[in-house]
């Protein structure tokens, strides 16, 4: 009891079973019964675990002013990881879940360790994560067992104290709780090498067969690809919602909004999207029907690019420019040939037979075109003739919405200085027409190239063609196959290794 009450304002897990007490109590077994009396306020469902094994660790955090008490139970075959990480993941957990959502509402979080699976309740999950017998464990091992702690750990917050309906829509609990676990594990560690989230980590799923891809809203039984539907998919579209869409502001604000309106109640998926809409003021409608309602992947092109300038209607300007233009083109091959095997034309034989038109350079500007420009001139407001004089390249656009999901137009560009230039252009750019659209932008400077969705945040599932100009895909030839699965992060376990 004095270790618990030391570990209420410690500031690092504090042992109230340790690894000699527990292994001592492992060799025993009491006699008798004895019973134990459990009470809780607002749950909707219930678990405990008992073991002579177990390594009792706790730490109390702070929420809202309320002590909230953070303990790991664990076998020594959880050591090291366990003893290092389990209860500090839990404590982190209830902190950032709070920040997002609302106060943690229970007075404990309790995670328990298992071999290999992950299972919540209200205060208390079973997480696996188990070493190797030498203590050695691999990268995969590590951030696995780190990952079902925050993902048990959070269903506190989605379904327990938000409580919908997770065998009629999964995504509401399983989807949600994976989109915070995702800012959870970004908050300890910024390189976490997190399995969903990261709109990349969608993309060969929405890519994939049609047929075997159900769309978010499709009822619990029915879903093709569960891993992939009720968590991936709903917490990738979260995250472009908070990163691309909204802004971490605005959708922070909406989302804590309907934590704190749906707290102990039960929200459908039409609560969730009003409240989003309502709390943030913005039309939504079109991003969850592509996103939860069809089964369309992201995928933008840029089909052309076209420079402009702006036809001053000055001769001397123009025609040098037409001139340019005229010798840039190649020439046919039959006047190449022509030019070589036609030394003597009629024209050339007979002389009288040219004109004005023969000798004439259509590209010269003669003092009618001068006196014509300079009558237009005359005719202008002082800001038209300004206008005329702009020295600007304009670069007009179009792009087709190959997959079918509307989303944001975003681009950098790279100008032959070596500056570079963001264009956000809404999702809104689609409402007249879903399937191509053009757009025209302008800059003082020479354009050398465009990157659609150059920070890849919004699940684009083909980027051959996100480049102007075109760039040629790069892979490799594979000429040999290893027998048997290798991965670095599981196969392959270095700490081993250099223990060896």
């Amino acid at each position: 009891m004095e270790r618990l009450k030391q570990a209420r304002t410690a500031s690092k897990p504090v042992m109230i079973v340790n690894p000699k007490e527990a292994e001592k109590a492992e060799k025993g077994k009491p006699k008798g019964e004895k019973t134990w009396t459990f009470h809780a306020e607002n749950v909707r469902d219930f678990a405990f675990a008992s073991s002579r094994k177990f390594i009792w660790d706790a730490m109390g955090v702070d929420i809202a002013g309320k002590n909230i008490l953070c303990m790991s139970f664990y076998p020594k075959e959880g050591n090291p990881l366990w003893e290092q990480y389990s209860t500090e993941v839990v404590a982190h957990t209830i902190r950032t879940y709070s920040k997002f959502t609302i106060p943690y509402q229970y007075p404990v979080a309790i995670s328990v360790h298992t071999n290999r699976i992950g299972m919540e309740y209200p205060m208390i999950c079973f997480n696996g994560g188990r070493p190797e017998e030498d203590g050695t464990y691999s990268e995969g091992t590590k951030y696995g067992m780190l990952g079902v702690i925050i993902h048990e750990v959070g269903h506190n917050f989605f379904p327990m104290i938000i409580n919908s309906d997770e065998r009629q829509w999964t995504w509401m609990d399983e989807g949600l709780n994976t989109f915070v676990q995702y800012l959870t594990e970004v908050e300890w560690d910024p390189n976490y090498p997190s399995r969903r989230g990261n709109p990349t980590k969608i993309v060969d799923y929405m890519k994939g067969d049609p047929g075997n891809i159900s769309p978010i809203m499709t009822n619990s039984e029915s879903i093709f690809q569960f891993g992939n539907n009720a968590y991936g998919k709903p917490a990738t579209a979260l995250n472009i919602l908070r990163e691309t869409i909204l802004g971490r502001e605005l959708f922070d604000f909406a989302f804590k909004t309907y934590a704190e309106r749906w707290a102990y109640k039960h929200p459908t998926p039409a609560d969730f999207f009003r409240t989003m809409e309502d709390a943030s003021g913005v039309d939504l409608d079109w991003f969850w029907r592509g996103w939860f309602y069809t089964t369309d992947p992201v995928d933008i092109s840029i089909d052309e690019v076209v420079q402009y300038h702006i036809d001053s209607k000055d001769p001397d300007k123009e025609l040098a420019f037409d001139r340019a233009q005229n010798e840039a083109q190649p020439a046919f091959l039959g006047e190449q040939i022509n030019s070589k095997t036609i030394t003597s034309p009629v024209i050339k034989q007979k002389p009288e037979l040219q004109d004005f038109y023969n000798n004439w350079d259509r590209y010269e500007p003669t003092s009618y075109d001068r006196d014509q420009y300079k009558k237009m001139l005359d005719g202008l407001t002082d800001e038209e003739r300004e206008v005329l004089g702009y020295d600007w390249k304009y670069y007009q656009m179009k792009f087709t919405n190959k997959g079918g999901l509307p989303m944001p137009i975003i681009l950098e560009f790279i100008f032959e200085d070596g500056s570079k230039e963001r264009h956000y252009i809404p999702a809104e750019i689609w409402k007249m027409d879903d399937v191509q659209v053009s757009k025209v932008f302008y800059s003082k400077k020479e354009l050398k190239e465009v990157i659609l969705d150059p920070n890849t945040q919004t699940a684009d599932v083909d980027r051959s063609d996100n480049y102007w100009p075109a760039k040629t895909p790069q892979s490799r030839f594979e000429l040999y196959k290893y027998r048997g699965r290798y991965s670095r992060g599981d196969a392959l376990n270095p700490m081993q290794k250099a223990k060896e």
